[in-house]
C-alpha cells in the first residue's frame, strides 16, 4: 500500500471525479467516459452543488492532475481517449462508502437521510442506520478521515455531512436561530462558485500565458520586452 499521503484535490478535482464514480454505476455501457461526455457531467445542471460551466481545457486540467494521484487512469479505444476513477482502489474502500463520498463530492453537505435518497440509483442503503454505519468507517479511517460530521445548524434536526478530499470544509457561522436553514446551503453554494469562478480564471490566464510564449518564440523577442 503506497504510504503517499492524499492530495487536497480543488473542486474542479472533486466535480471530475464525482462525475466518473457516478456515470459508472448510472451509465455503465457509456463508462469509461469520453472527455466529452466527462465534461457533459461536469456541467450538469441537476443533482450538482455548485452548478459550473467548465471548459474542455478545464476539464482536462483536472484529468491530467488526477492521473498524477493514479486517482484517474486513461483508455485508449475507438475514436476517443476514456477516462475511468480508481477511488476505491487508490483510498482502498468499498464500493458502498465510494458511493457516499460521490454525492459528497457532486452535491456538497448532506444529512444522513438525503444522502440515503441521493444513493438510490447507484445502491440502497437498507436504512439511514446503514448510511451512518460507513459515514463512521470513513470519519474514523485509520489511513485519514474521508468525511466530517457538521455542526448542526439552527433549526435543523440532523447534522449533514462533508468530504475531506478537498481539506477541511470552511466552518460555517452560525447566525441567529430565525434565519432559514436554506439560507445557509445558499451562501455555501456561492462560495463554492467563487472558487470555481477563481479556478477558471486562473485556467484561462495560465492559456494566455502559453500563447504569448508561442507567439513570443516565433518572433524571436522576449517576454518580459
Amino acid at each position: 500500500m503506497s504510504t503517499t499521503p492524499l492530495p487536497v484535490l480543488s473542486l474542479l478535482e472533486t466535480r471530475v471525479l464525482g462525475v466518473l464514480a457516478e456515470k459508472q454505476r448510472t451509465v455503465p455501457d457509456s463508462y469509461p467516459l469520453t472527455l466529452n461526455s466527462l465534461v457533459s457531467g461536469c456541467n450538469q445542471k441537476t443533482s450538482r452543488n455548485p452548478v459550473l460551466e467548465l471548459a474542455e481545457s478545464q476539464v482536462q486540467a483536472a484529468i491530467d492532475s488526477l492521473k498524477g494521484y493514479s486517482l484517474v487512469a486513461e483508455t485508449s479505444g475507438g475514436r476517443a481517449f476514456r477516462y475511468e476513477h480508481n477511488i476505491d482502489r487508490v483510498l482502498r474502500i468499498p464500493s458502498q462508502s465510494v458511493i457516499l463520498l460521490t454525492v459528497l463530492m457532486l452535491r456538497g453537505p448532506q444529512t444522513a437521510g438525503e444522502l440515503r435518497i441521493a444513493c438510490d440509483r447507484m445502491h440502497n442503503f437498507a436504512d439511514i442506520s446503514s448510511v451512518e454505519g460507513f459515514l463512521n468507517e470513513l470519519a474514523e479511517r485509520q489511513a485519514g478521515a474521508l468525511v466530517v460530521k457538521l455542526a448542526r445548524l439552527p433549526g435543523a434536526r440532523e447534522s449533514r455531512w462533508a468530504h475531506l478530499l478537498s481539506g477541511a470544509p470552511a466552518e460555517e457561522v452560525a447566525g441567529p436561530s430565525d434565519v432559514p436553514y436554506a439560507a445557509h446551503d445558499v451562501s455555501l453554494g456561492e462560495v463554492a462558485a467563487l472558487k470555481a469562478n477563481v479556478a477558471r480564471l486562473e485556467a484561462e490566464v495560465a492559456s494566455l500565458k502559453a500563447l504569448l510564449g508561442r507567439v513570443c518564440s516565433e518572433l524571436g523577442i522576449s517576454e518580459e520586452g
